[in-house]
Order: C-alpha cells, then sequence, then structure tokens
C-alpha cells in the first residue's frame, strides 16, 4: 500500500453484516481458524459466536451514552479485528450498537491478518492487538481517537498477572476464564463508558 488512506481502508473493510456472514461460515465449516501457530481450534472460534450473540441479547446501552452518541459530528469508526479473538467476541458487538445508534457514524471492520499494513499502523504498545477501533473525520481522515483491545479495568486485569512472580502467574486458560468471566460480569458497560468518554472529549474540541 504505497499511498496509504484511512478511507480507502474503510471501503476495503467489511460491513457488519458481511463479518456476521463471514464468522457464521468459519464456525459452520467445522474448520481451526486463527494466526499461524496460535492454537485456536475451530471449537474456540464456535465459543467467541456464542459469546458474540449472548452479548447481542443481552447488552443495554446507558441514557447518557446513547444521547453523546445522537449528537455525533459525521465520522468513521473503522474496527480491526479477526473471528477468532476473544476479546473482540466480548467487544466487538457493544461497539456495533453503539454506531447503530449513532447516525452519522459509518462502521466497518477489517480483519487484522488480511493485510497486516493496516493494523501495523495502529499498534497497542508495539503488538497487533485487537479488536482496535479507529475513529476519523471521513473529510480530512484526521483520527480523533482509538480505543482497544479492552477495557481498562479488563487490561489491568491482565496486565496484574503479567506482574506476578512466574509461579504465581495463572496459566493461559486460566487467565482466559478469569478474563472471560470478567466481561460476562461487567455486560459491556466500561467499554461504551469508555467510548462515551472518548466521544464527548474528541468532539466538543470541535463546537
Amino acid at each position: 500500500m504505497s499511498s496509504f488512506s484511512l478511507n480507502s481502508a474503510a471501503r476495503a473493510a467489511l460491513s457488519a453484516q458481511e463479518y456476521r456472514a463471514l464468522f457464521e461460515r468459519i464456525v459452520a465449516s467445522g474448520e481451526p481458524y486463527g494466526p499461524p501457530g496460535g492454537g485456536y481450534g475451530a471449537d474456540y472460534t464456535k465459543l467467541n459466536l456464542a459469546r458474540t450473540r449472548r452479548i447481542e441479547k443481552t447488552f443495554k446501552v446507558l441514557p447518557e451514552v446513547q444521547a453523546v452518541l445522537g449528537s455525533l459530528a459525521p465520522q468513521t469508526w473503522l474496527v480491526i479485528t479477526e473471528p477468532w479473538c476473544g476479546d473482540s467476541a466480548q467487544n466487538l458487538p457493544v461497539l456495533q450498537r453503539l454506531a447503530e445508534l449513532a447516525p452519522s457514524v459509518e462502521f466497518r471492520i477489517a480483519l487484522r491478518d488480511e493485510d497486516t499494513q493496516l493494523i501495523d499502523r495502529f499498534l497497542t504498545n508495539g503488538a497487533r492487538s485487537i479488536p482496535k477501533l479507529i475513529a476519523f473525520d471521513p473529510t480530512n481522515e484526521a483520527v480523533r481517537f482509538m480505543w482497544g483491545p479492552r477495557p481498562q479495568a479488563a487490561h489491568d486485569l491482565v496486565m496484574a498477572n503479567k506482574t506476578k512472580p512466574a509461579d504465581e502467574q495463572l496459566s493461559k486458560e486460566a487467565l482466559a476464564e478469569a478474563l472471560h468471566r470478567w466481561y460476562h460480569e461487567n455486560g459491556g458497560h466500561d467499554v461504551q463508558m469508555e467510548m462515551g468518554s472518548l466521544l464527548s472529549e474528541a468532539y466538543s474540541a470541535l463546537n
């Protein structure tokens, strides 16, 4: 990609409906899907789809966040993610629902592993962490804010485990269980509150 353009990246990305159809086709195939050497089996992607469906059924938008969403300037939310990502299964449905309530938001989803040049422009502490949302002005491609890969409290949970002595750290499986338990109890609350704050800060400065 010699001349990078966020608008071009968004046009090449998937709609929410196209992404969901892809997700369901991957699960229906019964084949493993994930990054090379990632160890993500078919059952894990199937579980992610179940997590996504649960969030879609239970997530409630707070009135104060909905008020912010209804008064936004035109913008594009480009989310970089993959169906194999457990954090995405919990967070993407929330981001999508918020976008649905914002008439001025165009919501697009780019697959991280399809073209890593995109994610490499928006690394998180040097890593290709997903999901990663880039909110930008489509008229001049100015990036207004970014969010991801997980809410701060969930990030703190992960980092707290990493700072423990090696013999006290949770295993990868136990940490994932603790993280998804947190997501289940939180119900998307922190994601929408963080997004509401970011939107208020980014766009109040333009008015």
